[in-house]
């Protein structure tokens, strides 16, 4: 079989999965459009995604507009910080992506270079666009977010939203009140983002649109090695490729999620929970477990507020190992953050089972006497002093940036034991961050296959029934003698389960199946003349090929079973 990045593409475009956007002004590079089977292969995706994460996980999903306001990415960084090392090439012009011309001519720790080192280590390397060494050139960073402006007069900044989580997180005491206040919760959200790629050129796998599934889950700090639903994953088994063994250059070890905490190889077991979860999930949408690997951040490409990380990474032929889903503990470092640049409380009140009895110096101002001093900055002062430090000379607070000096004989100093009932702590957040179009891509390589039917070479989408755009098609044997109106009656009954059925007509019935086949259609109906007098049609199973009779009435039940998969084709 030829290369099968080629032959995926040439299938999606033909078949209506996948089209290069606004092709009839020259397509632009980073941005496709899903075609009719395309999309709605995605949002099967998207919704085994969801059954996970909304139904399994109970975190409801939020929805965030995709502009955000400069201050949101102040904040979080992307501002000062999101940006990628580039260069031009001089012989063709193109603007190059400086790490990624490393990777091909061979050269390592791109990533961990400045900007000086990384154009002497590529001097001697061939542009991807040309093929021309690139010689002399200067390597500076490129901000990768889509700039623009709110509103009329352009007073506003904005971007449009590098990923989902910035949302969720500035909604974070929103969320914190639906949760009724309680740790643990999360949140989740599916939608477009935007990365102002310099070079994209892996078709689906680097796009400057795309969508992401993101889930932001709040944590007690102390908690992380308590997930309250761990037992469902403790026992999972999976191969697990440690920054320890990469540095070795060893392989994987498989290894439970139970062993893996207690060996300190995860974090902690939220993270373990999530990776578990994740390998779950993707083996449900199509991956296959043996293109399918779990590796560990290195230190030196780890964020700073990291502890842990972990990428999902699906095999592909044309792209190797591609990173598909990133597992994170953020700590506290995004709610901080945000904290900090908004002046807005991002904490969880924690009570104690019991009061805490806890000796205290407080200060008690007089009030009088500062009132009428301070006026306007005395509510402030008042505030101020509840946690400043007194001296025998007074106490200084700090108020709008100015320091204060309070007398001592301004105030009285007790001490006393109060009750303390909780403390405020701001949580941790454990993100799994999935990207929806590199698993589609994943979905569709893995399942393209090209074997032999009735002499002819046959091109064949092996989808998982959960996946699959058309879920079964229903074939008259011919239209006519009353054969298309029972086809008709079949289909409808099954559309009036939320299956997607498709009614076909067209065409010799072996020309019927590998259209079908083609798009990945799991099961097909054929109504016949014996289906006039027993009652019976048959059931075609996409992968072998293999039919079998079955009365008409117990269709209703049995292809919904066999599309999720709590039934079996070879058991009927």
């Amino acid at each position: 079989m030829s290369d099968v990045f080629e032959n995926v593409m040439d299938l999606a475009k033909r078949r209506g999965f996948i089209w290069p956007t606004s092709e009839c002004y020259g397509a632009v590079a980073g941005f496709i459009d899903y075609g009719p089977l395309g999309a709605m292969m995605k949002r099967r995706i998207e919704n085994i995604w969801r059954h996970f994460y909304v139904v399994q996980e109970g975190y409801y999903e939020i929805e965030c507009p995709t502009i955000a306001q400069e201050a949101v990415f102040i904040a979080s960084g992307h501002v000062k910080g999101f940006s990628d090392k580039m260069c031009q090439c001089p012989h063709c012009k193109e603007y190059l992506r400086a790490d990624h011309v490393a990777d091909g001519g061979g050269v390592s720790g791109a990533a961990t270079m400045d900007n000086a080192t990384l154009a002497a280590a590529i001097a001697g390397c061939k542009c991807p666009a040309c093929d021309e060494v690139l010689g002399c050139v200067d390597v500076y960073n490129f901000n990768l977010m889509f700039s623009t402006t709110i509103g009329p007069g352009s007073q506003r900044v904005g971007y449009l939203r590098p990923e989902t989580a910035q949302g969720m997180f500035v909604d974070f005491s929103r969320l914190l009140r639906f949760y009724r206040d309680k740790l643990p919760f999360g949140a989740v959200q599916i939608g477009k983002s935007y990365r102002n790629e310099i070079s994209p050129r892996q078709g689906m796998i680097r796009l400057r649109e795309f969508t992401q599934a993101e889930a932001e889950i709040f944590v007690h700090p102390l908690e992380k090695n308590h997930h309250p639903a761990f037992a469902r994953y403790a026992n999972y088994r999976m191969p697990l490729l440690t920054y320890t063994h990469q540095h070795k250059c060893e392989p994987a070890v498989e290894m439970t999620m139970r062993e893996a905490v207690d060996a300190n190889v995860i974090a902690n077991e939220y993270v373990a929970y999530y990776v578990a979860l994740t390998h779950e999930l993707l083996v449900t949408v199509g991956i296959r477990p043996d293109r399918l690997r779990f590796r560990q951040h290195l230190p030196d490409e780890r964020a700073h507020y990291a502890t842990d990380c972990w990428d999902a990474e699906v095999y592909s032929e044309r792209f190797g190992w591609v990173e598909t889903v990133g597992i994170a503990d953020r700590t506290d470092y995004d709610l901080n953050a945000h904290a900090a640049q908004s002046k807005t409380s991002m904490s969880v009140f924690i009570q104690y089972d019991t009061p805490k009895k806890v000796q205290r110096r407080r200060i008690i101002p007089n009030m009088g006497v500062l009132g009428k001093q301070y006026r306007q900055k005395a509510k402030a002062i008042f505030t101020a002093l509840e946690t400043a430090t007194p001296t025998a000379e007074g106490a200084d607070v700090t108020v709008d940036g100015e320091t204060i000096h309070i007398p001592a004989d301004l105030f009285e100093v007790r001490d006393e034991v109060v009750d303390v009932r909780g403390e405020e702590i701001v949580p941790h957040v454990i993100e799994p961050s999935y990207g929806i179009d590199r698993m589609c891509y994943a979905v569709l390589e893995q399942a393209y296959a090209e074997d032999t039917a009735d002499g002819e070479k046959r091109v064949v989408l092996r989808l998982t029934p959960k996946v699959a755009p058309v879920q079964v098609a229903v074939f008259p044997l011919m239209a006519r003698d009353g054969l298309d109106t029972l086809s008709g009656e079949i289909t409808s009954n099954l559309q009036k389960q939320g299956i997607l059925a498709e009614y076909d007509d067209s065409g010799a019935i072996g020309r019927r199946y590998r259209r079908q086949d083609e798009i990945g259609t799991p099961f097909a109906v054929t109504v016949d003349y014996e289906t006039k007098e027993t009652g019976t049609v048959t059931l075609r199973d996409r992968d072998s090929m293999k039919q079998v009779r079955l009365n008409t009435g117990d269709l209703q039940q049995i292809i919904p079973a066999l599309i999720e998969g709590s039934m079996h084709f070879a058991a009927l």
